[in-house]
């Protein structure tokens, strides 16, 4: 049986990541949005725990069900049939989603298994896939990224998804120049 891995993660910590994704969006006047399904808001909270993100923070989607990532983010019936809530195709799509719902530069989504049921051996618990869609002008680029945290409960799973969806969305805005924007 392997070990899984530990994260020694505290509230402070996705704190300071969400104050420097507030420093940084607002220094670059980037307008952000999120896509949440495993986390239930909890980057959208984090983030306006901060004072200042009203500035670049527009709201977020909390899209739990099939139902709402189809009706509110365009997550097409298809695309879940075929991959499931839980794939990369799925994560692209809510973040181009919040972009295009929430009229914003960046978004990330997530979807997952934060567990304790719901795993299976192709998908298990602890299985989180991000998206990452950036607006340039009237183009809109996406990336999703695989995270395999492991069985470490449902509660560390949806703590170290917003921490990681807190640092993907700085290190995406740090590669980006100022007034590079829309």
């Amino acid at each position: 049986m392997s070990e899984q891995p530990t994260y020694k993660l505290t509230l402070k910590d996705i704190f300071a990541e969400a104050k420097a994704l507030i420093d940084i969006t607002t220094e670059k006047g980037i307008t952000i949005a999120t896509a949440e399904s495993c986390t239930g808001g909890l980057i959208g909270a984090a983030i306006t725990a901060i004072p200042g993100s009203s500035t670049p923070f527009k709201g977020g989607i909390i899209a739990y069900d099939n139902a709402v990532k189809t009706k509110l983010l365009g997550v097409s019936p298809s695309v879940l049939g075929k991959y499931g809530a839980v794939s990369q195709k799925t994560a692209e799509r809510m973040a181009v989603g919040a972009i295009e719902r929430l009229n914003v530069d960046m978004a990330v989504s997530v979807t997952g298994i934060a567990g304790p049921g719901g795993g299976s051996e192709e998908k298990p618990v602890g299985t989180v896939w991000m998206g990452l869609a950036v607006r340039t002008g009237h183009n809109i680029k996406v990336e999703a990224t695989l995270h395999s945290f492991g069985d470490i409960g449902r509660n560390k799973v949806r703590d170290v998804t917003c921490y990681e969806a807190l640092k993907a969305l700085i290190s995406k805005c740090e590669a980006l120049e100022k007034g590079t924007k829309r």
